[in-house]
């Protein structure tokens, strides 16, 4: 056998990308050289058990004649050259295990990234939700054309803010009627709850063909009065059980 005849190869996986594959194939070789060491090893064991450091000569410095000089020089070059073979091959094998187990660190470091910020998103539209304010009114219906139509109010849309009205200081509908009447032409601020998300709509109530100046009509929570002028009608619903009331604002 010539010298470097297992030696690894020009170009060996650790020059690139290395995969599992790679890395089973430079332990697959370095199987095949500890085998071909054990086998040389047990050629200088057949010879007297010279090994790799007995002397090949006699006391008299005469070749030996027990062994088979040739097989011994054989077996010690050969066994010479696959150590070497061995040390290099194992050093890949361990480059290459270190850059598996390097990308499966850095893989396993963006999973849990990513698994970290979606749990988090989960968890801040779930705190989002939890924390949105109650509304105060629901709307009914939308008139075409009105208002209430043009800055994109909705059918179901929950009402959370309008104008300076909002759920914490909210106790009846003179209030949101009251924030109406002084703010004819004048823009207000509405936020309401649609499917879950909140949205911010800018309303300018106004004079148009229909009744008062929004042209909806809603569900409010407020307790019941009596005194309430005729207009756009406002529903209302007593404590549980639910019983729908309408009344009506001149406001809407």
């Amino acid at each position: 056998m010539s010298e470097g005849e297992n030696r690894p190869s020009e170009g060996s996986p650790q020059a690139g990308v290395v995969t599992v594959s790679d890395v089973q194939e430079l332990i697959r070789r370095k199987e095949e050289i500890e085998a071909q060491i054990k086998a040389n090893y047990e050629v200088l064991e057949s010879q007297k058990g010279v090994g790799m450091n007995e002397p090949l000569v006699d006391c008299e410095d005469y070749p030996r004649s027990d062994v088979d000089l040739y097989q011994v020089r054989t077996a010690r070059h050969n066994i010479a050259c696959l150590q070497n073979d061995h040390k290099a091959i194992m050093k890949q094998v361990e480059e290459a295990l270190h850059q598996l187990h390097a990308r499966d660190k850095e893989k396993q470091a963006r999973d849990m990234a990513e698994a970290h910020k979606e749990a988090m998103s989960r968890s801040l539209g779930q705190s989002e939700g939890l924390s949105q304010p109650q509304a105060f009114a629901k709307v009914n219906s939308v008139s075409p054309g009105s208002p209430a139509s043009t800055a994109g109010l909705q059918v179901d849309d929950e009402i959370v803010e309008f104008g300076s009205v909002n759920t914490q200081n909210f106790q009846s509908l003179h209030n949101v009627g009251s924030v109406v009447q002084h703010s004819e032409g004048k823009p207000l601020n509405v936020t309401v709850i649609r499917r879950g998300e909140k949205h911010q709509l800018r309303l300018v109530p106004t004079r148009w063909a229909g009744k008062g100046l929004l042209g909806i009509s809603t569900y409010s929570s407020s307790e019941i009065t009596d005194d309430v002028p005729w207009g756009t009608v406002v529903g209302k619903h007593l404590p549980l059980p639910w019983t729908w009331v309408w009344l009506g604002i001149s406001s809407f």
